[in-house]
């Protein structure tokens, strides 16, 4: 018997390979997106309601925010609400490890506190709130992944490209390249997703969705390099002086630490390593400059 999955948003990068995965799984997948499939603007709860209405499904992954306007709480709950049924196994939120808040270097772990209704960052108030209104939804079986920044073939935003792009020229790095960053690929986080649906103790859970182990921005320009075969003149630029995009499209963030013992311990997953997932990202990035 077929698995019936909606996948709200499944038409860009981590929508596009949930949906391949889920497919190889022997999942009927249906996507609700304003270009196709079942079309509805995920911002309008009445207009998702009216475009579900009818429709049942065993599992459902919402991986959708509005860059430009925002996804609100209440626009995430109201997608939910029109979801919900007697029959519903799991719904899977796409939050982000930006919902805890940056303030502090502490590590944070899945029990760790969300930023606060009145956070002065929208993105990180929006998944916050959001991932209170899902929790407190009475017969919801939910739970939520907690990426950092996602890496891979496909990426909408100019990062790695952004590197590859200028190799054997300078690229500027801000301060001393020592902010730690941590990385998934999106492979891996659609593997997560899939496994936190499949998973019987895996409602009601959050999921810090990384590798464990975090890079500094100067390794990180080094694992882009190497992935290359390849290298850069590096050049260390004070942070208030760094032009704007000069290291990539939002990459020059605080530090937010996480601890990813939920996916290894309850998802028994282990991430490939960055090294790997970056050279397998570069091979695709070169093919499909030469199509």
């Amino acid at each position: 018997m077929l698995k019936r999955a909606l996948v709200v948003g499944g038409t860009l990068f981590i929508g596009r390979v949930l949906v391949e995965k889920l497919k190889a799984r022997g999942y009927e997948v249906s996507i609700l997106s304003r270009s196709s499939g079942i079309r509805a603007d995920r911002n309008n709860p009445d207009e998702v309601r009216r475009a579900l209405a009818g429709l049942r499904f065993d599992v459902v992954f919402d991986n959708v925010y509005d860059w430009e306007r925002g996804t609100t709480a209440d626009q995430v709950a109201g997608t939910a609400e029109a979801c919900l049924h007697e029959g519903l196994r799991r719904y899977v939120f796409m939050s982000s490890v930006a919902a805890y808040g940056e303030e502090g270097m502490q590590v944070r772990y899945e029990d760790s506190p969300l930023a606060p209704d009145d956070y002065r960052l929208v993105y990180s108030r929006d998944k916050a709130m959001s991932e209170r209104a899902l929790f407190a939804m009475p017969g919801l079986p939910v739970c939520t992944l907690r990426p950092p920044f996602v890496y891979g073939p496909r990426n909408p935003f100019h990062r790695e490209a952004f590197f590859w792009e200028r190799l054997g020229q300078r690229v500027l790095i801000p301060e001393h390249g020592e902010r730690t960053m941590q990385f998934i690929h999106v492979d891996d986080l659609a593997e997560i997703a899939i496994l936190a649906v499949e998973h019987p103790d895996a409602a009601g859970l959050a999921f810090n969705a990384a590798n464990p182990e975090a890079v500094t921005q100067v390794e990180f320009v080094d694992a882009l390099a190497s992935a290359a075969g390849g290298s850069f003149e590096k050049v260390f630029v004070p942070r208030e002086e760094l032009p704007a995009g000069a290291f990539g499209e939002y990459l020059d963030l605080p530090p937010i630490p996480q601890d990813t013992s939920n996916v290894q311990n309850v998802l028994q997953f282990t991430t490939r390593p960055f090294a790997e997932g970056l050279r397998q990202t570069y091979e695709w990035w070169v093919a499909q400059r030469s199509t």
